[in-house]
């Protein structure tokens, strides 16, 4: 439930660009105006602690002194992805396989964005799964921190268990199809 005062309007638009390590990134709003402010704090009230560019997202926004800021975010839908990937484990993959694979509880272990990968202890498993850039940005994130918790499709990729999928801990809870 929101706590927001009532000079709070909802806004749908997509995400200019958000940078983990600086803590906040902008929203281009589909009605047009000023660049809307979306800071680490309010993402991270909404489970996540990262967002991909160009993902569309419903944000809750208020009007300050410095600009237009969100203060609450409603939902989040990960941008299209391109056709072609290199990453040929996913690409070659049936979606519908994918899709129904189980959600399984995980924990980050490490993700280096630059090197484009990293990997998650998947709960109740000694074996690590493999997670690429390219997944995080497929399911709406742009980055994952050691420690943070999430939850994962796992396949047994040409490589050994990687993630075709990657939700943050909380929208995993809410998600109705699961």
């Amino acid at each position: 439930m929101s706590e927001h005062n009532d000079d709070t309007s909802l806004v749908t638009g997509t995400v200019k660009w958000f940078d983990p390590v600086k803590g906040f990134g902008f929203i281009v709003s589909e009605s047009g105006g000023p660049d809307i402010l979306l800071h680490v704090n309010v993402l991270r009230n909404f489970g996540q602690s990262s967002v991909a560019d160009g993902a569309a997202i419903d944000v809750r926004i208020q009007e300050t002194d410095r600009g237009v800021q969100a203060v609450e975010v409603v939902r989040i839908v990960p941008p299209a992805h391109e056709a072609a990937s290199n990453l040929t484990d996913i690409a070659d993959m049936d979606a519908e396989a994918v899709s129904n694979a189980p959600l399984q509880p995980g924990r980050v272990k490490w993700f280096d964005k630059g090197k484009g990968f990293g990997f998650a202890n998947a709960f109740g498993s000694a074996d690590d799964v493999f997670l690429h850039v390219e997944v995080l940005r497929r399911s709406g994130l742009s980055d994952l921190a050691p420690g943070e918790a999430l939850a994962m499709r796992v396949i047994d990729g040409k490589r050994g268990r990687m993630a075709a999928e990657v939700l943050a801990w909380e929208a995993a809870l809410t998600r109705d199809d699961d």
